[in-house]
């Protein structure tokens, strides 16, 4: 499929879906007490806080652009508890801490050359994750034989794949390192910004990023629509302001990014439809997803409960399977209603609840993906499952 028009990349994400998204069922979440006692605590949990010693801005900007490019795996959640623990995030994370920490002046991982030539074993090593499986001899009794296969192959796989054809694509253009293309790439969205305003040096971040790396390039025809998401690279360009937007003075061009659209993967949307916001019962290609939804609403919306966090030990539920069309549905579904969530928070006369005239998406998302972990109850809900995708 065809890339947006150059200077449209952002507006391109708004695509309307055939679910139901009611003024009604937003107030109802806005106006609830889970929401209202959690979200400013929440909204602030984004998760990119980074323990590791950088030798420089540069080094821990090249980090933060891997772990964005490395931002997916969310439908092998409950085999990497299994294995791991964690969950996608945090063990894509650990992941790339395993970079750093195991990178030298001989064998840099993090580099462009590094990240081209890393093998499914040494991912699989640093991830920590067992990527072979037992089946019986065909004809020895009692004897099994290790063979590669399981889902954590699969997803060292795919993340080989990713690192690798990155890898590939920056020492063909002649980059160090995914951090410098990234760095010019702010540097080159400062002067656009400089010409011709308007947030102009997102939009040209954002194209070059998603132009330049097949691991961005999250978009898809559904049904003669097109629908593009770009969480990855929207993700990135935030968490660059979040990183770095607070230093005195910047070490380089931060974009503001208060207006850029939310970073739809399958937590956003699942909790979505379990909060009663997204309504998929007049679809007939989603409606049967999510089966016992509505059922326990009162209680999502409720305060949530003090008591054991029980939750975090148990491996969570596999969520129902997903088609790629049905995700990028959902994921767009999740995304328009972000969007109307700013417009009803910033209309609504709350004398009590004036800070909702102030949020903006990204703290829209910032809350959904935090207090799904954030409560125990909510870790517990199903979220849909696809594996076969390097975008979320």
């Amino acid at each position: 499929m065809s890339f947006p028009p150059s200077g449209e990349y952002i507006e391109s994400i708004r695509t309307p879906t055939d679910v139901l998204i009611t003024e009604d069922a937003i107030k109802r979440l806005l106006l609830s007490p889970a929401f209202t006692t959690s979200f400013k605590r929440v909204s602030a949990s984004h998760g990119l806080a980074m323990p590791l010693n950088f030798a420089s801005v540069g080094a821990e900007l090249n980090v933060l652009s891997l772990l964005s490019v490395l931002n997916f795996a969310s439908g092998f959640r409950v085999p990497l508890h299994v294995a791991t623990g964690r969950g996608a995030w945090d063990c894509m994370r650990a992941f790339v801490f395993s970079l750093f920490i195991t990178s030298s002046s001989e064998e840099d991982l993090l580099s462009a050359r590094g990240i081209q030539s890393i093998s499914q074993g040494k991912v699989a090593e640093l991830m920590g994750v067992n990527i072979h499986v037992e089946r019986p001899h065909e004809t020895l009794q009692h004897v099994t034989i290790g063979e590669l296969g399981g889902p954590l192959y699969d997803l060292v796989k795919l993340v080989t794949r990713v690192l690798n054809e990155t890898g590939e694509i920056l020492v063909n253009m002649g980059y160090p390192d995914l951090g410098f293309f990234v760095l010019e790439a702010l540097k080159d969205g400062h002067k656009a910004q400089l010409s011709k305003g308007d947030h102009a040096d997102v939009e040209f971040i954002l194209e070059r990023l998603v132009r330049a790396f097949p691991a961005f390039q999250d978009m898809a025809v559904v049904d003669g629509q097109n629908i593009f998401c770009f969480k990855k690279a929207l993700f990135l360009i935030h968490a660059i302001s979040i990183r770095f937007g607070s230093a005195e003075p910047p070490p380089f061009p931060i974009p503001s990014t208060a207006h850029i659209p939310v970073f739809s993967d399958n937590v956003l949307p699942s909790l979505l439809i379990h909060l009663g916001v997204i309504d998929m019962s007049g679809s007939p290609k989603l409606s049967s997803l999510f089966p016992d939804i509505g059922s326990h609403l009162a209680a999502l919306l409720a305060t949530a409960e003090s008591g054991a966090d029980v939750a975090k030990k148990v491996p969570p539920k596999e969520g129902p399977v997903v088609t790629c069309d049905q995700a990028y549905i959902l994921r767009a579904a999740a995304i328009d209603a972000c969007e109307l969530i700013v417009e009803v928070a910033h209309k609504l006369d709350e004398p009590s609840l004036e800070w909702l005239a102030e949020i903006d998406r990204p703290s829209v998302d910032m809350w959904l993906w935090a207090v799904a972990k954030d409560r125990p109850d909510y870790r517990k809900l199903e979220r849909f499952v696809l594996r076969d995708t390097v975008y979320f």
